[in-house]
């Protein structure tokens, strides 16, 4: 049995590594605020004190960060994962970052002779913990097919888009989606507030049209006592739309809604909805009504 390692044990990557360690794998854990390793040390994994000893006693790497520039660093720093990559070693990571920085990193990676998988997901903090992720990745046949009893166990469905990046494009593509439909819920509740229709009556009457989702159903409460606990933060929904952006014009395309959604989520981060769920976009744009 595979030896795993998880780098990174923020709101998704705890329930995750924790997932793989209750379904009885050994598996060693970092992170950087070292207090956040607690719970996991406490279900019995071992918690190291670099990327780089996770690598030298890991056969299989998950890496689970918020953008980038965090991955860029564990992976290049003194005790970093690259200073123990060899043949043996597969990294599979698992953050959200553009198609171009998920081939950077192979490339880094694939010269140390070991493999890069890239593995972002579609669900929150609540399928993360269920393990009813949906896990969308790029990579060759083979490194997808060894990592399939982890994702099985991670996430409901595991959909292999390609090549390296390829991950990444799907995971800039959904959140896209994501984005749009939060929007579109906020401007909804109002023009119903400024109408003058009840919210509690326009709540039922989304939750019995065509237009209900998953996504409206899980949102709904927050929605209703306009408090917004964060299942997926709207900084990292406003980080993603700038991913979107950049990759649109890097395709020569435009994309209407994508603009305006990314312009109206940056301006809720800007204006102290960070660290809330993206849900409170719905506040942000009723701020900006009643300005």
């Amino acid at each position: 049995m595979h030896t795993l390692g998880w780098i990174g044990l923020g709101q998704m990557g705890a329930p995750m590594a924790k997932n793989l360690l209750q379904a009885g794998y050994k598996m060693n854990v970092y992170n950087r605020s070292l207090e956040k390793t607690a719970s996991l040390v406490e279900s019995g994994a071992t918690k190291l004190n670099s990327p780089k000893e996770i690598v030298e006693q890991s056969n299989i790497i998950f890496i689970m960060l918020s953008d980038a520039k965090a991955v860029h660093s564990v992976l290049t720093e003194e005790n970093g994962v690259l200073n123990a990559i060899k043949e043996d070693k597969t990294i599979i990571n698992m953050s959200t970052i553009s198609p171009e920085e998920s081939v950077s990193f192979a490339q880094l990676i694939e010269a140390k002779s070991g493999t890069y998988v890239d593995a972002p997901v579609s669900g929150s903090v609540g399928a993360a913990i269920s393990g009813q992720l949906v896990i969308l990745a790029g990579g060759e046949k083979k490194a997808i097919e060894i990592s399939k009893p982890y994702f099985n166990l991670l996430g409901k469905e595991t959909i292999h888009f390609g090549s390296t990046g390829k991950g990444s494009s799907a995971k800039l593509a959904i959140n896209l989606l994501l984005g749009i439909i939060g929007q579109g819920i906020g401007e909804t509740l109002l023009f119903a507030e400024k109408s003058g229709l009840s919210k509690e009556k326009v709540l039922e009457m989304i939750s019995q049209s065509g237009m209900n989702t998953p996504l409206f159903q899980g949102k709904k409460e927050m929605y209703r006592k306009e408090e917004f606990p964060s299942a997926f933060m709207l900084e990292l929904m406003s980080k993603d739309l700038g991913l979107v952006k950049t990759a649109a014009d890097h395709l020569d395309i435009t994309l209407p809604l994508a603009e305006t959604t990314n312009t109206t989520y940056h301006s809720a981060k800007e204006n102290g909805k960070a660290k809330l769920d993206m849900a409170a976009v719905y506040v942000e744009l009723r701020d900006q009504n009643t300005e």
